[in-house]
């Protein structure tokens, strides 16, 4: 028997029992859509890290203080200066502070979060100016009452106006704005790049966090390729500042852009991994649904069954029927099941409440999976209806 006369033959099977056929492929339906939209929220997931990660700066470096028992924070100022004048491979170098303040001003306040740092962050950070200028290494040396603004600032403390030139208070203490930050925009994850304040290094630390160890130390290598060396370099450096001996264990942690990338987006990927699992469930009960029906199709069509194993009908063929019948019910299931799929990554993406990334050769799995379902699901009730005896077939009710 040619394969369309069985596809037609399954097809006209199914369409005899429409809403029988539409509640069986349910749990196909649900599988599929759900694996696929679950995959595509962690591959969306990971791509936002990955967007995150990298918009942090270029060829990043991080230093920050060791977490542990008993464990003290010896990051200073000297440190960043020791790792500028010495290390070969690294092009920027700043030390990093942060804190959370309303400023006052223009029209009104708004709460914030501000950055102490150095010069060279706007490099590390690739950011841009668009009015003004940013503060000097001068600046940081005495301390300067000086701040660079991000457009979300700008807008809420000066609407309409140039910022540039004029005075808002943090707490007790009265800055001049010296430029406003080109707009970045909303992240991947949906925060506000914009919505931030960057005062020089030692104002910060002297004024808004009163301590005079550095949060984290941030440092751009001279190339992507160079990123092992230079992380190399500043981690020597960094030891021989702190006078540790060979073999004690480093009093701060150090992650370069890369590491940080694969650590975020290993967690991701299990994460997908256990979500695209527990849909998976869905597919093997509408496996086990396909198989109930297609018992009760052959039981419901044994006289059909001896009428063709009567007339000529090779066992074979018989199977083929049955077979073909249940891979189409299967198949028929997964298409709708990606449609749907489809059309909820477009909702998803749409709202902005998760990134979705559909992977076009994960939709081919899918619907290759869901014919496999059909394949192994359908054998059984498929071989019961080849091995029929005609004669008792034909006697049946």
């Amino acid at each position: 028997m040619k394969a369309s006369v069985l596809v037609k033959l399954s097809l006209r099977s199914i369409l005899r029992n429409r809403m029988r056929s539409l509640l069986t492929t349910l749990g196909i339906i649900i599988g599929v859509c759900s694996v696929i939209v679950m995959v595509a929220i962690g591959e969306g997931t990971q791509a936002s890290i990955h967007d995150n990660i990298a918009s942090m700066g270029t060829n990043l470096i991080m230093i920050s203080p060791y977490r542990g028992p008993n464990s003290v924070n010896r990051l200073v100022v000297e440190d960043v200066e020791k790792i500028r004048r010495e290390a070969v491979y690294v092009s920027a170098a700043s030390g990093v502070v942060r804190g959370s303040g309303i400023a006052v001003g223009g029209v009104g306040s708004w709460s914030t979060t501000i950055y102490g740092v150095e010069p060279d962050y706007i490099i590390i950070k690739e950011w841009k100016i668009a009015e003004g200028d940013f503060f000097s290494g001068r600046d940081v040396s005495v301390r300067a009452k000086k701040a660079v603004i991000g457009s979300t600032i700008a807008g809420e403390l000066f609407p309409g106006e140039s910022p540039v030139g004029k005075r808002f208070r943090i707490a007790n203490t009265p800055f001049e704005i010296t430029g406003v930050l080109e707009s970045k925009g909303a992240s991947s994850m949906g925060g506000d790049q914009d919505d931030l304040i960057i005062v020089p290094l030692t104002t910060a630390m002297s004024r808004i966090r009163r301590s005079r160890n550095l949060q984290s130390i941030e440092v751009s290598a001279v190339s992507e390729n160079r990123m092992d060396q230079a992380q190399a370099e500043v981690e020597e450096i960094l030891r021989e500042s702190h006078r540790l001996p060979p073999g004690a264990e480093s009093d701060f942690s150090i992650f370069n852009q890369a590491e940080i990338i694969e650590m975020a987006s290993s967690v991701a990927r299990t994460l997908t991994m256990l979500l695209g699992a527990i849909a998976g469930v869905s597919l093997l009960v509408g496996g086990i649904g396909i198989m109930n029906i297609m018992l009760v199709s052959v039981t419901e069509r044994t006289r059909e069954i001896g009428i063709r194993l009567s007339v000529g009908a090779r066992r074979r063929d018989i199977m083929r029927q049955f077979l073909t019948e249940s891979v189409v019910l299967s198949l028929s299931g997964g298409v709708i099941g990606i449609l749907f799929a489809l059309g909820a990554v477009k909702i998803l993406n749409s709202s902005g409440v998760l990134r979705a990334i559909v992977n076009p050769v994960f939709i081919l799995i899918s619907a290759g999976f869901a014919a496999l379902v059909g394949i192994f699901f359908g054998y059984y009730p498929a071989q019961k209806a080849s091995r029929m005896n005609p004669i008792d077939a034909l006697r049946a009710d």
